[in-house]
């Protein structure tokens, strides 16, 4: 007997509030870097493009983000809003993250999601850039995990 997934408030239709609710509540999974509890956010037949990869499904998810954070270290993520409609939501973010020989980057980007009944992403659309920048002009300074709540945003800190 096949069983429905747990509902992943807020659901779609999204209003403002529940769209920027989405947001944070995706942000703050993807800082944690733990690849099988950020999975759990999409279907199970979710379809991913993210940069110039093309993934399917939670297992593929979790092996993408597994090397993603073998990488790319110190990983700091803000997310915000862009627009929505119905169950589908814009974001831009911009995330910090240094190589293994110490390089720091800061990686902008913008993706489009699109959700299914029960509030799981089914659709990822990823399009990111790196920018090289000196350990000095970070902006993302708090102790790894879930970025506190006064800590400014995006639009606050001109990104």
């Amino acid at each position: 007997m096949t069983t429905s997934p747990s509902p992943r408030p807020p659901l779609p239709p999204f209003d403002r509030d529940s769209a920027i609710q989405k947001v944070r509540l995706a942000e703050d999974a993807w800082n944690t870097r733990d690849p099988a509890r950020v999975a759990t956010g999409y279907t199970p037949g979710s379809v991913w493009r993210n940069r110039a990869e093309f993934l399917s499904g939670r297992e593929a998810i979790v092996q993408f983000l597994a090397r993603k954070w073998a990488r790319e270290l110190d990983y700091r993520l803000i997310k915000e809003l862009w627009a929505f409609y119905e169950n589908r939501i814009a974001v831009r973010f911009a995330y910090e993250w240094r190589d293994d020989s110490g390089h720091w980057f800061r990686s902008y980007g913008n993706e489009n999601w699109e959700f299914d009944g029960n509030g799981l992403m089914a659709r990822r659309i990823a399009s990111i850039n790196d920018l090289p920048i000196d350990e000095a002009d970070r902006q993302y300074r708090w102790p790894l995990g879930r970025r506190p709540d006064g800590h400014p945003g995006l639009s606050d800190l001109g990104l």
